[in-house]
């Protein structure tokens, strides 16, 4: 594991978005896992600024969501198939039916989640995971206790979850209480995964996750046995790391031939 610290939100946003061009501008065809939610936003916001000057193009990747509500109509300003239309997908060149979504409306939920590992599987595999880590430790939407082998399925949302996720709506009461989300196992199997941490209520998630112990209690610690996962954060979500000082000296010594 990497663990990259920037100065702010903005810096970590060009340093995520700088490893997503690399890989897009190296292989066209790339599948992109994407998260939803606050973390990511300024990561769209630099890639499609970038798209706008012409200097990044996603006309041949593919691109699978973490997760979705169940229950909300097609459409709903909350979901997040809308969010991501109106943050990213619907700003640049993407093609609309290279977007996987997991489907939390369909009839047969259990066999709509069997179709979207399916599909990932049929694309080759997720290329780049981009996440990001609640409170609790959570990725996707894989709360505390999830199995660390899980694969796409339904969950149901902590209230600690559920009223973080409340600014989105009109109240907590408004949040559903069951999602559909790519599970741990699902995620594991992603060839990089990045993970963004920002703020200083991240800052004891992001210590459980990168220095704890891997237990199904802070399912980002699971990020430990990934072959390849960098964690990039900012200063306050920095600030209970034990080896913070050796993580930034590490990172300045890293040698020109090494990827991130």
């Amino acid at each position: 594991m990497e663990v990259v610290i920037r100065q702010d939100a903005t810096a970590v946003a060009t340093f995520v978005a700088d490893i997503i061009e690399r890989l897009v501008s190296s292989r066209p065809g790339a599948v992109l896992g994407l998260a939803t939610g606050s973390s990511p936003l300024g990561v769209y916001t630099e890639l499609v600024r970038r798209h706008r000057a012409g200097t990044l193009a996603f006309g041949r990747a593919t691109v699978f969501l973490l997760d979705e509500y169940i229950g909300l109509p097609p459409g709903h300003p909350a979901s997040y198939r809308t969010f991501f239309e109106q943050k990213f997908s619907g700003l640049v060149d993407i093609e609309p039916g290279n977007v996987h979504v997991p489907d939390g409306a369909a009839a047969d939920v259990d066999a709509a989640c069997a179709d979207y590992e399916a599909q990932i599987r049929a694309a080759g595999g997720v290329d780049l995971q981009l996440l990001g880590i609640g409170a609790d430790g959570h990725v996707g939407f894989n709360e505390p206790t999830s199995s660390l082998a899980s694969r796409t399925r339904v969950k149901t949302l902590t209230d600690e979850t559920r009223n973080d996720n409340a600014r989105f709506f009109s109240s907590v009461d408004d949040v559903p209480r069951h999602v559909v989300t790519q599970g741990i196992g699902t995620i594991l199997e992603a060839r990089h995964l990045v993970l963004i941490g920002l703020g200083a209520a991240k800052a004891d998630p992001i210590a459980r996750a990168v220095e704890g112990p891997v237990t199904s209690m802070c399912p980002a610690s699971v990020l430990q046995l990934h072959p390849h996962a960098t964690v990039i954060i900012d200063e306050a979500a920095a600030t209970r790391l034990t080896l913070i000082d050796y993580y930034r000296a590490t990172f300045a010594a890293k040698p020109p031939w090494q990827s991130t």
